[in-house]
């Protein structure tokens, strides 16, 4: 009988994620959650004009589980963007979620349209389907609204730590969601943005008391060795990063995989021009989890799917 895998997340972590799951879709159902509470760019324009949910996210996790090729699908879907008229700086992957969606009045038929149009070999749930936008608590008490200016702050913001994060108002987690966390033999926590990314994905009514609670999975946090100098106010050593995302969970992990590549000077250089710093590896053995040190680096920096794949496959086959 296949495993059930859920991948949960946002951005380039969650179909990061999915593209090292894909050699492995023989003996596992792959299935990704993502977060849906996108304000800034593209997603945000969108979203305020029309009202319709951001899709950045899902889309990605989409293009991420075709078994055709994922740099290709993101310049078809994600780097064609419009020069003129009422649809200027979209692209066409948003455009095509948002228009059968109004279309049909079926958010969800639309993901699975697309799905079907790029032959995904999983399938992606929103986490929810009802707006909402993040909300932050710094350590000085000033409440920051909006995924946007949340991972982009200022300077007199960036100051202080991220303390909390909500959603505002409390959406609802969405069923197919639900139920894939609820059924799922692994729950694989994406790299990425620990607040903007991955918890925002958490905080959904529902999802800590809820599906996450009933479900016998075990729970694996995949960390990726960098972080965003320039985004969120977050923790920047490993401890403290299992630590805050363990208070979004009803239970301790079972299993954090970690990136302990050295990196070359090329790619020192690489990560300097990205703005990304290294986060600090302060733990190599916590109690009641297993700690996995593996090199996914890709060449020139990065994650390599590749690599990443031999590691996953290693943990749940």
């Amino acid at each position: 009988m296949k495993k059930k895998v859920v991948v949960i997340g946002g951005g380039n972590g969650s179909a990061l994620v999915n593209n090292a799951l894909k050699p492995l879709v023989r003996d596992i159902d792959i299935s990704s959650v993502v977060s849906v509470c996108d304000s800034g760019g593209a997603n945000g324009r969108l979203r305020e004009r029309l009202g319709v949910l951001p899709s950045a996210d899902v889309l990605r996790a989409v293009l991420a589980l075709s078994p055709y090729n994922y740099g290709l699908l993101k310049k078809i879907f994600r780097s064609n963007r419009f020069s003129e008229g009422k649809f200027e700086g979209h692209y066409l992957g948003n455009l095509f979620l948002m228009l059968v969606a109004r279309h049909t009045g079926d958010y969800i038929g639309a993901v699975r349209s697309l799905e079907d149009a790029v032959e995904a070999v999983g399938t992606v749930h929103p986490v929810t389907l009802d707006q909402s936008d993040l909300c932050v608590e710094l350590s000085d008490g000033e409440i920051v609204i909006g995924e946007g200016v949340i991972d982009r702050p200022t300077n007199s913001m960036r100051e202080h730590r991220i303390i909390r994060a909500w959603l505002q108002p409390t959406p609802m987690i969405y069923d197919g969601a639900r139920d894939a966390i609820s059924s799922a033999d692994y729950i694989i926590f994406a790299p990425g943005s620990l607040y903007t990314s991955l918890i925002a994905t958490l905080v959904v009514e529902g999802m800590k008391k809820g599906a996450l609670r009933h479900s016998n999975a075990k729970f694996v946090f995949v960390v990726g060795n960098a972080y965003e100098k320039n985004g969120e106010v977050g923790p920047t050593i490993l401890s403290e990063v299992i630590s805050e995302l363990e208070t979004y969970l009803p239970r301790p992990l079972d299993i954090v995989v970690y990136n302990n590549r050295t990196l070359t000077k090329q790619e020192k250089v690489y990560y300097q021009k990205k703005q990304w710093g290294l986060l600090d590896i302060d733990v190599t053995d916590i109690e009641g989890t297993k700690i996995i040190a593996a090199d996914f680096e890709r060449k020139g920096g990065g994650i390599d799917v590749t690599k990443l794949s031999k590691v996953l496959q290693s943990i749940i086959l």
